[in-house]
């Protein structure tokens, strides 16, 4: 029987899955449509077959239609694009949270954000604290960070703390500062920094691990309360939004024992409909390291995966500095301020102390642990790549795959160490988030100044060497959608232009086929599932997304517009676009 795509999704898995003793026939066939294998050769097929969750043929309509069995299912593409499931390599994954959402691009002045949080406040009882995520002084028409007397005239009976969407930084009001028994005296903690006005006075904005000084005093980290009670289901939720943008897998870095647990129940309960694969919390001291393998050992580590490759736990996050948007990553050079200005002395920093950051690495490196390092600025990616050769040399392993989280502007020494580590020892692999130059492009332009922002994320800098890279969104950084990843390789474009339409020129742009492989087989790799998903190829897990339009085909800008219609994880369809 044939099924189209506009089919409503109960109806189609009612006919996909039935009981069948004629195990040789497919399960289902997707067919007449555009199918991106992202094999080696980037074989285009027009239909494929499926057997128990598996890819079992790939070729022409008229070969699979003639698998067909009484029993198997069809889905008639009319035309509509396959690709393989998408991968996001670094996605804090989250519940739904009651924070207030101050993301939202139609805030752009500080009056807007002044009347979100005013409204806010209004619903909240005189003294409850008010928590907000997702600020971004890019988007603003003042491009300045928020100052605790901006929000003081809205919020005078209410302690105020809003995260900026990187995470890295946040600001609060004066009585938020009170309560955390901030004043001009406090003094700066290890790797952190309290911004400070001309004459020493404490502004409201809190850097890196001075932030802890204000989540703490509210009983918590701050960006994570309000949060629903069960976080299965709350997991269950956000899964769900994942699969409607044909997200199939997913690495979370940074993860605890309770939400690897959450994870693995899930699995019993049959709703981790996202393949996971867990970086644990490093912590920034040997002997957090040391606590964090001592956890994993509770648990089966990778090669080992539980639920046939729905959930691994990999390895271990590590950070080496800090952030773009604080100007607190680690650089060679000083930051500079709206793009052409200059922050004088501030160079950032390590925010792990680099004698202890060399131990931790030697530590999980001879333990045989995968390692995901934060860096962002040029130094600390340098101090990385030399941290992972001297490690490497010393215990030559292969298959490792540590990796460079974020790795924003990579000198030309940490790009050839790169290329070096992933032929000599298969390591050295930079995860980016390609759509940091659109959700905080403006703010990266003006931080890291025209010459900086010219090899932001050298994407084709990487083709012409051989590196291979790995793309993400750091979410809640920036949107999880992947469609913004693929799009923000290949135009390089921020999203209000601040400093220019294309702040970040386009000599380092990619094609869509190579931004596609970063979010399929290439991301895939760095799963270390590469050999299930990531490409449509007989013998791989069925991991598929079906597109409205085709992405090699269609204009560049478009591909934000990039509509998925279905999402089939391991040969079953986990979201279906209803019409």
């Amino acid at each position: 029987m044939r099924v189209t795509l506009p089919a409503v999704a109960v109806v189609l898995v009612a006919l996909v899955w039935p009981v069948t003793s004629q195990t040789q026939a497919p399960d289902l066939l997707l067919v007449n449509g555009t199918i991106l294998t992202v094999d080696a050769r980037d074989t285009v097929a027009e239909a494929l077959a499926i057997r128990g969750g598996k890819i079992v043929a790939v070729g022409t309509t008229g070969d699979i239609s003639r698998l067909a069995g009484p029993n198997t299912g069809v889905v008639d593409l009319e035309g509509r694009t396959a690709t393989p499931g998408l991968i996001d390599t670094h996605l804090h994954v989250s519940p739904p949270s009651d924070q207030l959402d101050l993301g939202d691009p139609d805030i752009r002045t500080l009056a807007n954000l002044q009347q979100r949080l005013a409204a806010a406040v209004a619903e909240r009882p005189a003294g409850e604290w008010v928590r907000g995520r997702g600020w971004d002084e890019g988007k603003l028409a003042e491009a300045r960070f928020l100052r605790a007397s901006d929000l003081d005239p809205v919020s005078p009976n209410h302690p105020v703390w809003l995260t900026h969407t990187t995470g890295h930084y946040g600001v609060g009001n004066t009585l938020a500062l009170e309560l955390a028994g901030i004043t001009r005296e406090t003094p700066d903690p290890p790797a952190g920094t309290i911004e400070r006005d001309p004459n020493g006075q404490p502004t409201g904005l809190m850097k890196e691990s001075a932030t802890g000084l204000v989540t703490r005093a509210m009983g918590g980290r701050g960006s994570g309360g309000g949060r629903r009670a069960d976080p299965a289901a709350g997991l269950a939720a956000t899964f769900a939004n994942f699969n409607r943008e044909g997200l199939t897998a997913v690495k979370d870095p940074g993860v605890s024992a309770a939400r690897f647990d959450a994870y693995r129940q899930m699995l019993q309960d049959g709703t981790l409909n996202v393949r996971v694969v867990a970086l644990w919390r490093g912590g920034r001291t040997v002997e957090s390291v040391d606590g964090t393998m001592q956890q994993m050992a509770r648990y089966r580590r990778r090669p080992a995966t539980e639920g046939d490759g729905r959930l691994i736990s990999a390895g271990v996050k590590l950070y080496m500095d800090g952030s773009g948007g604080a100007r607190t990553g680690w650089m060679h050079r000083d930051w500079n301020i709206e793009s052409t200005d200059v922050d004088a002395g501030n160079v950032g920093y390590p925010t792990t102390e680099p004698a202890v950051y060399r131990e931790q690495v030697r530590r999980l490196h001879e333990a045989g642990i995968h390692i995901g390092t934060h860096a962002v600025g040029d130094r600390a990616i340098d101090f990385v790549v030399d941290t992972y050769a001297d490690v490497l040399e010393a215990r030559p392993t292969r298959g490792l795959r540590h990796a460079i989280i974020h790795a924003n502007i990579p000198t030309d020494h940490a790009i050839d160490v790169m290329a070096m580590l992933q032929q000599t020892y298969d390591a050295g692999y930079p995860e980016a988030q390609a759509p940091f130059m659109w959700w905080i492009g403006d703010t990266y332009a003006g931080n890291f100044g025209p010459a900086r922002s010219a090899r932001l994320m050298p994407f084709q800098t990487y083709v012409k060497k051989g590196v291979v890279w790995a793309g993400g969104s750091d979410y809640s950084v920036t949107p999880y959608a992947p469609r913004y990843g693929l799009w923000s390789s290949v135009v390089r474009r921020p999203l209000r232009g601040t400093y220019g339409e294309q702040a970040f020129g386009t000599a380092e742009a990619i094609d869509i086929r190579a931004a596609l492989r970063s979010y399929t087989i290439w991301a895939a790799r760095q799963l270390f599932l590469e050999d299930r998903i990531g490409s449509l190829e007989v013998g791989k897990d069925a991991d598929i997304a079906l597109w409205a339009q085709n992405p090699y085909t269609m204009p560049a800008d478009e591909l934000q517009h990039l509509r998925c219609e279905m999402t089939i994880l391991a040969g079953k369809v986990v979201f279906m676009e209803r019409r």
